[in-house]
């Protein structure tokens, strides 16, 4: 089990080291739901799967460390793998978004 750290414990790195985590999901789901929009709007699945990627890419880890960390209390490799694995997801769902037959 890890160690879960507490807000008011919390040293300045480590509440910047957050913040950041959750500035690049919150900008990434912005961009993402820009690229929705696209595909909404001209029918374009590359749009559509590069929303699915970015949203892989930038807000799933977040949410999964913050539900592994916190809910789930699994050990830090396991969430790291996880992590891993939402980011090569949606580094493939961009890379379809670019070469794929559509």
């Amino acid at each position: 089990m890890t160690d879960v750290v507490r807000l008011d414990e919390a040293t300045m790195f480590e509440l910047m080291t957050v913040a950041s985590l959750f500035l690049v999901a919150l900008i990434g789901t912005l961009i993402a739901y820009q690229a929705y929009r696209g595909y909404r709007r001209n029918d374009s699945r590359s749009m559509l799967y590069l929303a699915v990627g970015l949203l892989l890419l930038t807000l799933f880890p977040f949410l999964f460390n913050v539900t592994l960390t916190s809910l789930a209390g699994t050990d830090r490799v396991v969430t790291v793998f996880v992590e891993n694995l939402s980011r090569l997801a949606g580094l493939l769902a961009i890379m379809y978004s670019l070469y794929g037959r559509h």
